[in-house]
């Protein structure tokens, strides 16, 4: 999708980046660790720059100060701090003071910052679904042969999507589900605010989970999308130093061109060799 067909369309990314990630053996915040010469969070935010959303919010928290530094001259960005941290609908509730002004009708799009896989084009194929859909909510699924760790696609016996189930809320049989949630999402921003309101945090984490919405809307009667948009090998998101790595060799490959990758990145957030 081009940056002018974009423009037709009024449409903000909030992005969630205000996780310390414990596993990572750093203070740093885990969207600012590098993989390929660029922070993972950077990764995303160009990748939502290049699909032609031109307004995008970050959700900081840890340590916000080294991701405001680091965008502080980047034209677009907003930032809105999430604390306490109570899960990934409460992160995006805290936009809402920032994007209450835009028409209900715009498209609100929420990724993950620690997911720097994510390409342009999987991200028109999102947006292209919610608009042909003209639907209240849109997820983008994947599946993948080792779920373990990620959101489960619960379906009913006719294949009809029901829910998100995250992985701690899971039965043994919903694990060995391969269809998973990425986390890549987009809204009607009208229906989504009115919506985050209904979200309770009954579950094995005690967080208010930005994926209920999606059985929200679905058990009140609206049109609900779920797309299987998500290739395989951009699934991958880093909550530990070894997928960091992993993330740092394939974005590379990707890139085929070391030599023209981002310096900003310091010695001691590079993806550990």
């Amino acid at each position: 999708m081009t940056a002018q067909t974009q423009d037709q369309f009024q449409t903000i990314a909030v992005i969630l980046a205000a996780g310390k990630g414990t596993r990572m053996n750093s203070d740093l915040p885990k969207v600012m660790h590098c993989a390929a010469g660029k922070p993972l969070v950077e990764w995303v935010v160009n990748a939502v720059n290049a699909a032609g959303v031109k307004r995008i919010i970050l959700v900081v928290g840890h340590q916000e100060e080294v991701i405001r530094a680091h965008f502080a001259n980047h034209a677009g960005i907003e930032f809105v701090r999430q604390s306490p941290q109570l899960g990934t609908g409460h992160a995006v509730d805290q936009a809402r003071p920032l994007v209450a002004g835009s028409p209900a009708s715009s498209e609100l799009l929420v990724l993950c910052g620690d997911g720097p896989m994510i390409t342009a084009g999987t991200i028109g194929s999102l947006l292209a679904a919610h608009r042909t859909a003209r639907a209240a909510a849109t997820l983008a699924t994947s599946v993948i042969p080792d779920p373990t760790g990620y959101g489960r696609i619960a379906r009913d016996d006719t294949g009809a999507f029901e829910a998100i189930v995250e992985a701690k809320d899971c039965t043994g049989e919903q694990l060995g589900i391969r269809e998973v949630n990425p986390s890549y999402y987009c809204f009607e921003l009208g229906t989504l605010l009115d919506t985050l309101a209904k979200v309770h945090n009954r579950n094995a984490a005690g967080e208010y989970y930005i994926t209920d919405i999606f059985h929200i809307l679905k058990a009140a009667g609206r049109r609900v999308r779920v797309v299987d948009a998500v290739p395989p090998e951009e699934v991958l998101s880093v909550n530990s130093p070894a997928q960091l790595a992993e993330v740092d060799d394939l974005l590379r490959q990707r890139t085929k061109n070391h030599q023209s990758l981002n310096r900003t990145c310091t010695p001691t957030t590079e993806a550990t060799r």
